[in-house]
C-alpha cells in the first residue's frame, strides 16, 4: 500500500520542491525518476531472491528498505540528496510490487487471474487515488517533508502483520545471481535518459549523441549476454518468443510512457496554470485514479472470458478521448470538465492495463511466471522513467502546450499498439 501511495503523494510536492530546492523542472523530474529506476533495477533481484530465501524474506527486507528512505527523504536538504534518497526508497518499492504480483498469480492460477487482479486492482488503487488528495493536505499543512514521513506508519503495521501472519517458504532455488546483467540494464537505460534530458541542457549535440551510443551499447550488451545465457541470464529474452507476451509487454512500456509521464505533468498543470493549491490540484487529479479503480473492479469479472484485444482498444480509444480536452485547455477551461476527462481516461486505462496483465500470462507456463513478472514489470518501469523524462524536456523547452500535445500523442500511439495484442483467448 505504501509503495503504491508513493507513486502518486509526490506528484503534487513537485512544484513546491522545485521552489523549495531551487532546482529546474529537468532537475526536480529525478525526484521521481530516480525512484522509478531504482524500482526497475531492484525488480529482476525478486525472482532470484524469492527463489533463493524465501518470498517472506524479501518481503520483509524490502520494506525496511522502503521504511529507511521515506525517513531520509524527510529529512533531506538539497535536490541532490533528495534524489539519492529516492533511490534507496524505490530500491524498496520496488521488491514490494513484484513479489505481491508474483504470490498472487501463483496462488490464482491462470484461470482465475484476471478476476484476482480485478479485485487486488481495485483494492490497489485506494492508495493512488488517495495520494495526490493526502500529498496536498500535507503538503498545505505541514510541507513537503511529511509526504515522505507518512509512509513511517504504514510500513511499520506491515512489518508487524507481515512477522505474525506472512507464511513461510520451504523450496530453495540455488540458482546463481546474473551480476553482470544486473549491472549491464539498469546502466544502460540510466545513460539513455540523461541523453534525453541532454536535449533540454542544450548539451554540445557531440556529447548527447555519444551517450546515447553509449546507452545503447550497454543496452545491446546486455540483450546479447542474456540470449547465450538463456535462464542464467538476469531476464529469460526467450519468453519474448510467445506473442501474447510479447505483445502484452510492449503495451506495458506503452502504458507506462503515458500514464506516468502525465503523472509528472499534470499537478504541474494545475497548480502553475490554474492557480490551484496542493490539495486542490490532488483532488483536480483523484477521478483518474477512481477511473483506473472502478474499472479493474468491474472489468475483471469478464477478463478471463475476453481475448486482450477488443476491451484493450475499447480502453484506449476512451482514454484518447479522455486526453483531448486538454490539448485545447486554457487557464480559464473548467477544471470540473478536465476532471470529467480524467475520469474517462482512467476507465480506460484501468480496462487496458487489466487486459494487459492478463494478456502477458496467458499462454505462459506456470514455471516461466516469475521470469515474465520481472521482465514485463522491468519493461512497464522504463517505459514509466522514460515518460517521465520526456515530459520534463518537452516542458522546460516549450511549456505546457506542446507538453499536453504530446500526452495525446503517446495516448492516442497506445490505442495503435492495441491492436497487436491477441485477439483470440
Amino acid at each position: 500500500m505504501a509503495a503504491l501511495l508513493d507513486t502518486t503523494i509526490v506528484a503534487v510536492a513537485l512544484d513546491e520542491l522545485a521552489r523549495d530546492l531551487s532546482a529546474t523542472v529537468t532537475v526536480i523530474q529525478w525526484v521521481t525518476t530516480s525512484y522509478v529506476l531504482a524500482m526497475t533495477a531492484v525488480i529482476p533481484l525478486v525472482g532470484w531472491s524469492v527463489g533463493r530465501f524465501g518470498a517472506r524474506a524479501v518481503w520483509l527486507t524490502a520494506l525496511g528498505l522502503f521504511l529507511l528512505g521515506s525517513i531520509l527523504c524527510g529529512a533531506a536538504w538539497s535536490a541532490g540528496s533528495l534524489i539519492a534518497f529516492r533511490t534507496l526508497q524505490g530500491l524498496g518499492g520496488g521488491m514490494i510490487l513484484p513479489v505481491t504480483q508474483l504470490v498472487l498469480a501463483r496462488a490464482a492460477g491462470p484461470e482465475r487471474l484476471g478476476r484476482v487482479m480485478g479485485k487486488v486492482g481495485f483494492v490497489g488503487q485506494l492508495a493512488p487515488i488517495s495520494g495526490p488528495v493526502l500529498g496536498g493536505v500535507l503538503i498545505d499543512g505541514w510541507g513537503w517533508r511529511w509526504v515522505f514521513l507518512v509512509n513511517a506508519p504504514l510500513i511499520l503495521v506491515s512489518l508487524a502483520m507481515t512477522w505474525r501472519w506472512f507464511p513461510r517458504d520451504e523450496v530453495r532455488d540455488e540458482r546463481r545471481l546474473d551480476l553482470a546483467g544486473l549491472l549491464l540494464l539498469p546502466a544502460g537505460v540510466v545513460v539513455l535518459l540523461y541523453a534525453l534530458t541532454g536535449l533540454e541542457t542544450r548539451a554540445g549535440i557531440g556529447t548527447t549523441t555519444l551517450t546515447a551510443a553509449a546507452g545503447v551499447g550497454l543496452l545491446a550488451a546486455f540483450i546479447a549476454r542474456s540470449l547465450r545465457r538463456a535462464e542464467a541470464s538476469l531476464l529469460d529474452l526467450r519468453l519474448f518468443a510467445d506473442r501474447g507476451f510479447r505483445s502484452g509487454t510492449v503495451m506495458m512500456f506503452v502504458l507506462g510512457v503515458t500514464s506516468w509521464g502525465p503523472m509528472f505533468l499534470l499537478p504541474l498543470y494545475y497548480q502553475r496554470l490554474h492557480h490551484l493549491s496542493a490539495l486542490d490540484a490532488g483532488l483536480a487529479l483523484a477521478p483518474q485514479t477512481l477511473g483506473v479503480a472502478l474499472a479493474s473492479l468491474l472489468a475483471g469479472q469478464y477478463a478471463d472470458r475476453l481475448p486482450p484485444r477488443p476491451p484493450a482498444l475499447a480502453g484506449m480509444a476512451a482514454a484518447t478521448l479522455g486526453t483531448l480536452p486538454f490539448v485545447f485547455a486554457t487557464p480559464d477551461t473548467d477544471t470540473l470538465l478536465l476532471s470529467v476527462a480524467l475520469l474517462v481516461r482512467g476507465v480506460g486505462f484501468g480496462v487496458t492495463g487489466l487486459s494487459v496483465s492478463v494478456a502477458v500470462y496467458r499462454t505462459l507456463r506456470p514455471a516461466a511466471i516469475p521470469h515474465a513478472t520481472s521482465a514485463s514489470t522491468i519493461v512497464q518501469r522504463i517505459g514509466a522513467a522514460t515518460g517521465t523524462a520526456l515530459m520534463a524536456v518537452v516542458l522546460q523547452a516549450g511549456g505546457f502546450a506542446p507538453a499536453l500535445a504530446w500526452m495525446f500523442i503517446l495516448t492516442a500511439t497506445g490505442l495503435v499498439m492495441a491492436a497487436s495484442l491477441p485477439g483470440r483467448s
